[in-house]
């Protein structure tokens, strides 16, 4: 059959149906659904920003919702011109609002027929839900997709208000919040959902938007909800039973521990004290066998604060507020607010600090003081509540801590944790507090919790009602990513080793592609990463067809390792740094010319000498969400690795057919402010990102397109490009430049010692007081940073600012 005619198998029918006959006719192909057309039923804060990152991936998308004064498409006008108001922002780019279209039920409901994909995002209520889907249905086109945004709500209770034709087109798909920055998505059957068509989505929400996928189960809160809610109100429980206030518990039960900096109270705040108490509660009845039920309650005083209209965030005030340039917490001890920021025992810190998980969590459990007790009652009874529903939420422990790494941001899901810490005895002390009744719930830990060593382990992870390890999906897409984000425990792919050291290693991707990847912190790029760069490209122009630059965790790199910059001026003075400069340029310049195609393959930070190597590379994969940028001048000094003279190039290149100076202005005016880009879009009109170069949404895919373009490149003749000089605007460009410096000065929008940077920018993209248009050597340009480097290292200011930047990890603008 011809690619997208996507015949489907019926997972199961009922009353009779067939469901794979009405599925056959979606369209599918070999990147699972082909969506070109969705609609969003819903234009609140989800449903936009839904139809906001179907956007961000190229998805022309409908938004609907009711009418307002008058307009039938009002609101979902009014949500999609808000859009930019939003942070962060939901849009990779402010221009694909444009890809957003109003709409009213009442006017163009016939446009849904045309849909490929139609997602309801209407409010968390099941009669809302229902009457919508009833609404809608007869206007759903036989090739489209059905999905409920809800997210904890029955996906059977709603499949039954469907015709039985539709049922077998119906899942959950269930976003978080933002759509945009979290990975996690949970995909739920109903029992007619087709299989095959369940697995086309899963690849679509996977490659298209970008997203980590986990199967649930059509349970109350499905799986991330689930823990993650109890989570939090066990934190509120027990934070008001051992008497923490709220930014102490928070100061505990955050970062340290593993878990978003927000923590428990700042994260309420964050969602709304209304929206918390309605997720929490909303459940309750369909939770009535659930043990922990109980507790699932909001606190008095929290409701008092939601009755006095103070929800967190969104109004400005709730369990913490802003008073000037302090931030106060919620006492409500004595109902007023305090100033906050208060801080751990330094005997729970020190415990806190120990690196073993078992010493530390027996430490904790060990230790009578107050905040101990409370973080070992959280995770103690966090892993009894995951242990205890994990047989009826999921398949196995992989689905759960995924989900929490992924919709929550905790560095390690419930399970890896416990297996951290030695799975057999953690679960012996478990069982003691059980015992001596110091548990929320008096339920025991189930069977399989004593049977099994470990919880994941190189076969897969463990599944209580398969009684087995279930190895990872064998979904076609998941053969993207071959060095997939690995759970405690899990087997790590192989990996061909050529050579390695402290700062890198180059090995073999498949046959016939290089791979580079640095060690470092932050993966900065050191003097003994330079070498590793030039003796990767070596071997790759006589031994493969590419090479290709990727790292095995975010961020691509940090770039120059100040530290080692700083230490070198001052054991070595000019001299040395003058030797790492040449060294940097001698590297990047290396990449631009190797005579095998060389690909950097980037995501998250992408900064200064991070920049330079990119630009520097014949081609670049860039993750939607890569923050790319020349932010050298923040340290007081400026690009000096061939970034001055590659944005030339492209400014020489870009501003063909324009006023010459526009693109030379703007580009100056990003370097000078050290300005990234908030995506990789925003990137390629920045001029870090070519038209050639390419942009994908998962950042686990990176590495298999990456290693694709390295081929295609050599399969199509690869050669490098040729040594020629490059046009500079001269003393024209001198001339507008200083004009924009000295309006800036005079505004206050630059300081002198900014300006004093800005000159050296100028001259570095200019070539100075020469006729313009004049082809300027490329050794020119890298003597121009590389003096404009030297030159600035030496002044107090940029000192000072190395200084400042080295001991707070801020800049300062001096």
């Amino acid at each position: 059959m011809p690619a997208g005619a996507g015949v489907l198998v019926n997972a199961g029918s009922r009353d009779g149906e067939a469901p794979a006959a009405e599925a056959a006719c979606v369209r599918t192909g070999r990147a699972g659904l082909q969506v070109g057309t969705a609609a969003v039923l819903g234009a609140g804060v989800m449903g936009a920003q839904i139809a906001a990152h179907l956007a961000n991936a190229g998805v022309e998308t409908l938004l609907f919702d009711l009418p307002e004064a008058g307009d039938p498409r009002g609101l979902a006008r009014r949500a999609i011109a808000g859009l930019p108001a939003i942070d962060p922002p939901p849009l990779a780019k402010g221009e694909f609002a444009g890809r957003i279209r109003p709409c009213g039920y009442d006017t163009d409901a016939s446009l849904l027929r045309d849909c490929d994909l139609l997602i309801e995002a209407v409010a968390e209520r099941l009669d809302l839900k229902i009457g919508l889907l009833r609404r809608i249905a007869p206007s759903v086109g036989p090739q489209t997709v059905l999905a409920t945004n809800t997210s904890g709500l029955s996906i059977e209770a709603m499949a039954d208000a469907l015709p039985g034709p539709l049922r077998a087109r119906f899942c959950g798909i269930h976003f978080f919040n933002p759509p945009r920055y979290m990975r996690l998505v949970e995909l739920i059957p109903c029992g007619s959902t087709d299989n095959a068509l369940l697995e086309a989505i899963e690849t679509f929400l996977v490659t298209r938007l970008g997203k980590g996928v986990i199967r649930a189960r059509d349970t109350p809160n499905f799986i991330g909800n689930r823990i993650g809610i109890a989570a939090l109100a066990m934190s509120v429980h027990h934070a008001d039973r051992y008497g923490l206030r709220p930014d102490l518990a928070d100061a505990l039960g955050g970062a340290r521990i593993g878990r978003p900096k927000s923590a428990t109270f700042r994260t309420i705040d964050i969602v709304g004290l209304d929206t918390y108490a309605h997720v929490l509660e909303g459940p309750s009845t369909l939770l009535a066998g659930d043990p922990w039920v109980g507790y699932f309650t909001v606190a008095p005083w929290m409701r008092g604060l939601i009755r006095n209209g103070a929800l967190g965030q969104k109004t400005g005030r709730g369990i913490y507020r802003k008073a000037g340039d302090a931030i106060e917490v919620y006492d409500h001890g004595s109902g007023e607010y305090v100033r906050g920021g208060a801080q751990p025992a330094a005997e729970v810190e020190t415990i806190l600090r120990m690196a073993d998980p078992w010493e530390r969590l027996a430490a904790l459990r060990a230790c009578p003081h107050p905040q101990a007790r409370y973080l070992w009652s959280i995770l103690r009874d966090g892993l009894h509540y995951a242990a205890v529903h994990l047989a009826g939420i999921a398949d196995g422990a992989r689905e759960v801590d995924l989900a929490m790494r992924w919709g929550f941001g905790w560095r390690h899901g419930p399970f890896e944790s416990w297996q951290q810490a030695g799975w057999r005895r953690l679960a012996r002390l478990i069982d003691e507090d059980i015992a001596a009744g110091k548990t929320l719930a008096r339920v025991p830990l189930p069977g399989w919790v004593h049977e099994i060593e470990e919880v994941h382990n190189a076969a897969g992870s463990w599944s209580p009602t398969s009684h087995r390890y279930l190895p990872r999906s064998t979904l076609r897409v998941y053969a993207r990513q071959p060095y997939f984000e690995r759970l405690c425990g899990e087997a790590a792919p192989p990996c061909a080793k050529i050579f390695e050291n402290a700062s890198a290693c180059l090995w073999r991707a498949h046959d016939d592609v290089a791979v580079l990847s640095f060690r470092t912190r932050l993966n900065v790029i050191n003097t003994e990463v330079l070498e590793s760069m030039l003796r990767a490209v070596d071997l790759a122009e006589r031994e493969f067809a590419g090479l290709v630059i990727w790292q095995s965790a975010p961020p691509f790199s940090a770039g120059a390792d100040l530290k080692e910059f700083n230490a070198v001026m001052r054991t070595q003075g000019l001299p040395g740094v003058e030797a790492i400069l040449r060294s940097f340029q001698g590297a990047t310049r290396r990449l631009r010319y190797a005579r095998v195609p060389t690909v950097a393959a980037v995501r998250d930070l992408v900064l200064g000498g991070a920049c330079e190597v990119m630009m520097h590379c014949a081609r670049t994969v860039a993750c939607m969400e890569s923050r790319i940028g020349l932010v050298e001048t923040g340290v007081g000094v400026l690009p000096a690795a061939g970034g001055c003279k590659e944005m030339a190039r492209r400014a020489a290149s870009i501003g063909r057919g324009r006023e010459p100076l526009e693109e030379l202005t703007r580009i100056f005016g990003r370097i000078t402010t050290a300005r990234r880009s908030g995506s990789a879009e925003q990137a390629r009109d920045f001029g870090y990102l070519r038209e050639t170069d390419v942009i994908i949404m998962n950042p686990e895919e990176l590495l298999h397109v990456a290693v694709a373009q390295a081929r295609a490149l050599a399969e199509a003749g690869y050669h490098s490009p040729c040594h020629a000089p490059i046009p500079v605007s001269g003393r024209d460009g001198m001339r507008r430049l200083n004009e924009d410096m000295q309006q800036a000065l005079a505004s206050g929008r630059m300081t002198e010692h900014d300006a004093c940077i800005g000159l050296r920018v100028a001259l570095a993209l200019t070539g100075g007081q020469i006729e313009p248009d004049t082809p300027v050597a490329e050794d020119t340009l890298l003597d121009i940073e590389r003096q404009g480097f030297l030159e600035l290292l030496q002044h107090p200011r940029t000192q000072a600012r190395i200084h400042h930047t080295l001991t707070t990890g801020e800049a300062l603008r001096n």
